[in-house]
Formats: C-alpha cells, sequence, structure tokens
C-alpha cells in the first residue's frame, strides 16, 4: 500500500450532458456518486443501445446549469451514520425525492423545475423532429459505462503540451480529479486492474482506461468544437484518457483527501 497522490477536486452532474457542478466532499456508493447523472433526457428517436439527448446532438445542454434546492441533503444519503454504525455495515438508503428536489437554469437564466415540461421545449429547439424527450430519473447513475470516472492533472498538462494550448479539465466530465506525486502524466493507466482507496474507507476497483468520444471536442462553457483535441488522445493514447471504476467499498470522499493505491 502506497500513497500516490491527492483528490484535487470533486465533480458531479446531476443531468446527464449538463453541467456540472465542484462539491467540497461526494458519497462514493455502489451506484455511483451520490445525485450524479440522477436526471437523463431519454430520446426515443434515439440509438437502443443509448436512448439519451446529449450534447452530442445538442450542444447548447452544456449550457443549462442544475441546482438541486437543497444541496446540503444531496452530498450524501440521510441514514449514512447509522449504516456505517451497523456491523459488517449497511448500504445506506437513497434520500426521498422531496429532499432532492432539482431546478435547471436554462442559458437565458430562467430557472425551471426539472419536471417542468418548458424545459424538454427548449432542449427540443434546433434538434431533428425524430428525437422524442422526456425525463428519466434513476438512483444508480445514469452513466455511459462505469459509475465512477478519474482522471489526473499531470495527464491533461501533457495533452496540452501535445497539442500546444491549454485544455480545459472539465471537457472530460470526470467525478475525481487527481494529483498524483508522479508528475508524468497517464500515470493512472498503471493503475488497471488495481485498487484505490481515497480518504477513511471509500475503496475503488479500477476497471479499464476510459475511452473517449466526440464529447470532449466540445468547449464546456461555450459548446465550440475543437476537434484536434480529440484526434491528439486517439494518435498519442489510442483514444484513452483518465479511467473508469466501481465502488468495494462505500464512503465519503473529501477535497484534499490522500490517494493511496492498494495492490
Amino acid at each position: 500500500m502506497s500513497r500516490i497522490g491527492t483528490v484535487e477536486s470533486l465533480w458531479r452532474y446531476p443531468v446527464k450532458s449538463m453541467r456540472g457542478e465542484e462539491l467540497p466532499a461526494v458519497f462514493a456508493g455502489f451506484a455511483g456518486i451520490y445525485c450524479d447523472r440522477l436526471y437523463a433526457i431519454h430520446d426515443a428517436g434515439g440509438r437502443k443501445s443509448f436512448p439519451f439527448l446529449t450534447a452530442r446532438e445538442q450542444h447548447r445542454m452544456l449550457s443549462f446549469q442544475p441546482r438541486f434546492r437543497e444541496p446540503a441533503k444531496s452530498i450524501a444519503p440521510p441514514n449514512l451514520v447509522e449504516a456505517e454504525n451497523l456491523p459488517p455495515g449497511a448500504t445506506p438508503i437513497y434520500g426521498d425525492p422531496a429532499d432532492l428536489a432539482l431546478d435547471v437554469e436554462t442559458p437565458a437564466g430562467e430557472r425551471l423545475a426539472i419536471e417542468d415540461p418548458a424545459l424538454l421545449e427548449l432542449l427540443r429547439d434546433g434538434i431533428d423532429a425524430r428525437h422524442q424527450l422526456s425525463l428519466l430519473r434513476s438512483e444508480r447513475a445514469l452513466t455511459d459505462c462505469r459509475p465512477i470516472s478519474i482522471i489526473s492533472l499531470q495527464s491533461i498538462a501533457q495533452l496540452a503540451a501535445e497539442r500546444g494550448a491549454p485544455v480545459d479539465k472539465l471537457r472530460f466530465r470526470s467525478n475525481i480529479h487527481l494529483d498524483l506525486l508522479d508528475s508524468n502524466g497517464f500515470a493512472e493507466d498503471g493503475f488497471v486492474g488495481r485498487s484505490l482507496r481515497i480518504g477513511e474507507r471509500a475503496t475503488f476497483a479500477i476497471l479499464e482506461l476510459d475511452p473517449r468520444c466526440a464529447i470532449v471536442v466540445l468547449d464546456p462553457a461555450t459548446g465550440e468544437k475543437d476537434p484536434a483535441i480529440l484526434k491528439t488522445i486517439a494518435q498519442r493514447h489510442g483514444g484513452n484518457i483518465g479511467i473508469y471504476g466501481a465502488v468495494l467499498v462505500e464512503g465519503l470522499v473529501r477535497q484534499g483527501d490522500p490517494v493511496e493505491l492498494l495492490d
């Protein structure tokens, strides 16, 4: 077991493909980060294997900002302390939907409840009529592949050097950003098949590299395209940057927590 770095920042995306939020702490559960990708926009006209509307089809989604009405209740399950004290440790329950009420701030500054049909109308604007949209909610994080995504600042810095321009870390929509002791980029590639402990108890199995799609070419603030980023990732790193994991032991993860490689 060896310490390999610290948590630089933590991010959660309450609505799939909309803007995220930085948090001082998150609860990492078996289903993913608590309240991460809690909602998605289901697209009945999309592919059966991936029936979601994302920023690939509607770039403006990146300008919509979800906000919980009671942020403190969205950090961790309401019975977390009691569950952890029940030997050998019970799985905490998800919070009541009323405590996790969510609004979305539109690019125009209007605040709409996530269930408001007007929100779907805004997302339909400018896209093909074949897209048939509805709201989907799931207590299992509606992620593309694995429940947890992790990336190091060093990998982002190396990618920026390779392409000769700054790279915003938010392009990659990862949950956990690591500041590693190893100054070389892509050191996290070597964690695949091993386990990480972050903080006091949260433990993650690192399952695979994170293969990147066209979302990374979109500026997270403006939605403008920069295809050179994905091209560099493909040519230099086989299309991968960052790693995917699954939770082995649930627990809180805090900004600044130590990160240990267990095996």
